[in-house]
């Protein structure tokens, strides 16, 4: 009896954007793809953002129908809370173990309709929505999150944590839906291929002293910001201070972490002009001043995108030892700029555009999969002038921002090449 040809099977790592383009690409050559995501979710971390630049697209328009086909398409096996444990074998016939979190929800029998979350007695701070909004220990991470199917918190949920016997989102169910029951799983899986496509994080400020993060009020970071003026955020897209109130005048700062990290993150200076078309469609008539060390305007799209936002009345300054301080009821900028020469700004909010980093987590899933990192901390690839998606054990590619910082269109031709490789391998 001919053996299977397990090319047919593979695995792909993080239901961001790259690895469900990667899924949807490989579903539709006729390839069974097991999709593995840690979070309960699809979508990565582009279903945090309103707007896309350089079009200034609606993010969850262009993201909800593909997460809607990943969720529909009978070739795809869509594992969520689920991470890959141990590697084993070769290409064309790896052995792959999954670990399954529990749900404690059956996803055939709830309708997301929320009932179960008013009764939880438990709130937290959401940490999807930056710790900005709050969350129970039965949610979903915001509106509009797909499959639309909460997940018990299992740390903080008083049944679990507590030993109490609390069963308040149970009784608040129409449609036994709540399953105290299930059981965390192990999984066996035979694939061909793997795609790592497991994303990234932002750097954390408050590594970095200078910029007030978390001692000044007002002070957000560049994820914290995207969910102030998305609609589906802690405060329903509005622009506001602590104190509820709008901001007159914003320092945007570029750069944020790119010394700690030491590469530049190549897409932060394009989404801090973003904020500038997010801040002057919420409040016309606010001062906003972008200190900028380096301007990276890369590919010939983005300079018009540039010209446009320049357009909107923003103060470009190029600093340098940028420090931030409360003064009163309004933030001190002070900055060196260029000159050699000390300057300051007054203003009501900071935005910190802060650098695209490896998850904590890649140096694990790198030792699970047995492929390298670079410098950084970022997967890495085998030949930089050959393929940037080939890695050192063949069988494995990589996609995304755990390749290194890049845009949504640079992930997903990324994931295309990485589909096309496997496709022509098998």
């Amino acid at each position: 009896m001919e053996e299977e040809n397990l090319y047919n099977n593979v695995l792909v790592i993080g239901a961001g954007i790259a690895g469900i383009e990667a899924s949807l690409l490989l579903s539709k050559a006729g390839r069974k793809v097991h999709l593995v995501e840690k979070t309960s979710y699809t979508g990565g971390s582009a279903i945090k953002f309103e707007e896309v630049f350089s079009n200034m697209e609606c993010s969850t328009c262009m993201v909800a129908p593909i997460q809607q086909e990943v969720l529909q398409d009978k070739n795809i096996n869509l594992l969520t809370l689920a991470e890959v444990k141990e590697l084993n074998g070769s290409e064309g016939k790896f052995n792959v173990k999954i670990r399954k979190k529990a749900r404690y929800v059956d996803m055939n029998n709830c309708i997301g309709c929320s009932a179960c979350f008013d009764p939880c007695p438990v709130s937290l701070d959401n940490e999807f929505e930056e710790g900005l909004g709050e969350r129970k220990a039965i949610y979903i991470p915001c509106a509009g999150a797909l499959p639309n199917v909460p997940m018990i918190d299992t740390e903080n949920c008083l049944r679990f944590k507590d030993k109490k016997d609390c069963k308040a989102c149970q009784d608040a169910c129409m449609f036994e839906a709540i399953d105290f029951g299930q059981k965390d799983e192990e999984i066996e899986l035979k694939v061909g291929a793997i795609i790592a496509a497991s994303g990234f994080e932002i750097f954390d400020p408050k590594e970095d002293t200078r910029y007030g993060y978390g001692k000044v009020d007002d002070v957000y970071t560049s994820f914290e910001f995207e969910r102030l003026y998305a609609s589906n955020g802690p405060t329903e897209g509005k622009i506001v201070l602590k104190n509820g109130k709008p901001p007159k005048s914003v320092a945007i700062i570029h750069c944020v972490g790119r010394d700690k990290k030491g590469y530049c993150s190549s897409v932060c200076c394009l989404y801090s002009l973003k904020f500038n078309h997010y801040l002057k469609s919420k409040i016309p008539d606010i001062k906003i001043s972008e200190l900028y060390t380096d301007l990276c305007i890369p590919g010939k799209s983005h300079q018009k995108f540039y010209e446009e936002m320049k357009e909107k009345k923003v103060d470009m300054i190029r600093a340098e030892d940028i420090d931030i301080k409360k003064q009163g009821q309004k933030i001190a900028v002070s900055y060196n700029n260029g000159n050699n020469k000390k300057d300051n700004l007054s203003v009501d909010m900071v935005v910190l555009s802060t650098a695209i980093q490896p998850r904590t987590d890649a140096s694990k899933l790198a030792k699970t999969l047995g492929i390298p990192l670079d410098e950084y901390g970022f997967f890495t690839e085998e030949k930089p002038d050959f393929s940037s998606v080939v890695t050192s054990k063949p069988g494995i590619f990589i996609a995304g921002c755990a390749q290194g910082p890049k845009n949504i269109q640079d992930s997903v031709s990324q994931a295309s090449a990485a589909v096309g490789k496997i496709l022509a391998s098998s």
